[in-house]
């Protein structure tokens, strides 16, 4: 897929990601937003997403996304989901279901396609990966490639986890050409924590309990937590990459409540678990050894009945 023979003639183009945007998402939002502002100058392009963690401020043109998701067009002539399936786009759900056209660009297994165009690559690294295979390389610039590269390094951990290819070494490599300061970009957007996103870190290793031989490891944060330190979702990025650190755990479950008896559920492995198939068998998805999904219960109902899943698993891939 080329982009700009999918939109040529178009008036109006929306944008969106999925709910509680990470990295990959946001990164890969931002880089076709401005490229297609630069390549489209006199049609309406906008981007919808919730609002984004601040450590991506340093996006260019990042306060023009709509996180009110109002908006003055009434029909989009094109709309493209990315990093995401339609139904967990929010709000931005039904700027999908009435565009004219619609194209879904996505690196998840667990998607089989939701647009009338899809380019869906289960084997690339990230979305914003794909995003830069759809674009003209001579017409990206500093500030495009800053943007793709803050979502290859949230997606692969920088460079650390198992989607790590090498083409997105290489696309990489191009990108950091651009000259931008991407050490600082690393720092800034992937490892520096407030001192509450610390202490929240702190809380949920202190919590853990480690199960099934030691082979699981499973912490959870509770919505009276978040409240104690006036913090939210956002504030429990990387807990759960943290978690699966633990030696000899094979399976890393992270999950943070969401409303009564409702949690979001984070799922990672270390390879003989595949979390996706586990992640979809509860409404979620995501990718082999990287998947998350919401279920309801208490805290315990949860981890059971994932549990069923997990060990099942680990009794047919034992080493």
């Amino acid at each position: 897929m080329k982009i700009s023979e999918e939109l040529k003639g178009v008036q109006t183009i929306g944008i969106s990601g999925h709910i509680r945007p990470d990295g990959d998402c946001v990164g890969s939002c931002m880089a076709l937003y401005m490229y297609l502002k630069k390549e489209f100058p006199k049609a309406v392009v906008e981007v919808f997403l919730e609002q984004p963690p601040e450590a991506f401020g340093c996006i260019k043109d990042i306060e023009e996304i709509h996180t009110d998701f109002k908006t003055k067009v009434e029909k989009f002539d094109v709309f493209i989901a990315l990093d995401t399936v339609k139904e967990r786009m929010g709000e931005a759900e039904e700027f999908f279901d009435n565009a004219v056209k619609t194209i879904n660009i996505d690196h998840h297994i667990s998607n089989k396609g939701c647009g009338s165009v899809n380019y869906i690559d289960a084997n690339a690294s990230s979305t914003s990966e794909l995003v830069y295979k759809v674009l003209d390389e001579e017409k990206i610039d500093a500030e495009i490639a800053k943007s793709i590269y803050i979502g290859i390094i949230h997606d692969t951990g920088v460079f650390n986890y198992s989607n790590t290819t090498p083409d997105a070494l290489m696309i990489a490599a191009k990108l950091i050409s651009f000259k931008f300061d991407f050490s600082e970009i690393i720092e800034k957007t992937f490892y520096e924590k407030s001192y509450v996103q610390t202490l929240l870190l702190g809380r949920a290793l202190l919590e853990s309990i480690v199960f099934m031989d030691g082979k699981c490891i499973v912490s959870v944060i509770h919505q009276k937590t978040l409240d104690f330190y006036h913090a939210d979702s956002k504030d429990l990025e990387g807990i759960v990459s943290q978690l699966n650190h633990t030696k000899d755990a094979e399976c890393t479950i992270f999950m943070y409540q969401t409303g009564v008896m409702e949690y979001k559920v984070s799922l990672r492995s270390k390879g003989l678990v595949n979390v996706a198939e586990i992640a979809v068998f509860f409404g979620g998805g995501g990718h082999v050894r990287a998947a998350g999904c919401t279920m309801n219960g208490t805290f315990h109902d949860v981890v059971n009945n994932l549990s069923l899943h997990i060990e099942k698993q680990l009794q047919n891939n034992v080493k």
